[in-house]
């Protein structure tokens, strides 16, 4: 059965699996800069947070990125990523505008070869673009929270993935 979210009411098709919680978090490559990847396999063992999210130019993103930005101090033991299909220069300019510190909450481009999106399942892929998720990913990398948020346009339940994290 296809999977779909909405943009503004209008249904967008989902590539990938729909993970759940107890899957192990698979492990793919992103980039951090323009030519140097990402493993994020080299994050197993330690708690964290993909915070998947369309565009960092749009509202909704900005805002997501900046709260999950503003939570790191009260997780020191969380690693907090935001992934989208930016460019990592696009990411680098909304680091800096924002005064968002990159070494504490890792920024990740997928605009390369949309691994992230087709193995999480958050590929757009008539867009190529990520729908708005959330996964928490336990030190033995298992999920312990997976929100795919069903319209675009809304914010993810920042209680619900922020009190899992903390139960880690």
């Amino acid at each position: 059965m296809a999977r779909t979210c909405t943009l503004k009411g209008n249904p967008l098709n989902l590539e990938g699996p729909q993970l759940k919680v107890g899957d192990t978090a698979p492990a793919v490559t992103l980039r951090k800069d323009l030519v140097t990847d990402f493993d994020l396999g080299s994050l197993n063992g330690k708690a964290r947070i993909f915070s998947v999210v369309p565009s960092l130019d749009t509202p909704v993103c900005a805002e997501q990125t900046r709260r999950f930005h503003k939570e790191v101090a009260n997780l020191p033991n969380v690693t907090f990523c935001t992934i989208s299909c930016d460019l990592p220069t696009a990411m680098g300019r909304f680091c800096g505008a924002e005064s968002i510190d990159p070494e504490k909450l890792m920024m990740l481009s997928d605009h390369k070869t949309t691994e992230f999106g087709r193995t999480y399942g958050t590929l757009i892929p008539d867009l190529r673009v990520q729908c708005r998720a959330v996964f928490v990913v336990d030190s033995s990398d298992t999920i312990k929270y997976v929100e795919y948020v069903p319209e675009v346009t809304d914010h993810p339940n920042y209680d619900a993935v922020l009190a899992c994290a903390k139960a880690l």
